[in-house]
């Protein structure tokens, strides 16, 4: 699986690498962690329908998955895995507006999973649900208390505490 992940390497692999590498035969599939509609779409009509693209960002999992994506590679399924299997087999299932209104129900975790660099927000909710997961590593530190109260007012909202 090719990871394209722009906002932890630095670099947007072009969609002219990606496709042209998910020619090798060991490369299946694609982690696309850009909301980036148009370049997914390239890389979608220019790759073959065996070759597997999965949403790197859970908030696009939903439009993805209307272009041709598989899957989602999620940071929300640590709390909703069942919920985001769902939805995708909702949408798989001609079910659009069940898939939808799961996406709706969930966005806000989708967002303030990121309110500071992941994985801090997920660490802290992991915690927040009791489960030890410890702390970041340096350079990264613990979420700010403004963070972990908007965190835990969030899983109380969505019975996930």
């Amino acid at each position: 699986m090719l990871y394209n992940v722009p906002s932890r390497t630095g670099v947007n692999m072009s969609p002219e690498i990606i496709i042209r590498l998910a020619d090798l035969d060991n490369i299946v599939s694609l982690k696309q962690a850009t909301s980036d509609l148009d370049q997914f779409v390239e890389i979608r009509k220019s790759t073959s329908s065996d070759f597997h693209i999965y949403a790197g960002d859970d908030a696009v999992t939903l439009p993805f998955l209307s272009l041709g994506a598989t899957g989602v590679v999620s940071v929300a399924s640590h709390f909703i895995g069942n919920q985001l299997q769902d939805m995708v087999t909702k949408y798989a299932a001609g079910d659009v507006t069940g898939a939808t209104e799961i996406h709706l129900k969930y966005s806000k975790l989708f967002n303030d999973l990121f309110i500071m660099t992941n994985p801090i927000p997920t660490k802290t909710a992991l915690r927040l649900q009791g489960w030890s997961v410890g702390g970041p590593r340096l350079p990264l530190i613990d979420a700010t208390p403004d963070v972990e109260a908007r965190l835990a007012q969030l899983l109380e909202e969505l019975n996930l505490l």
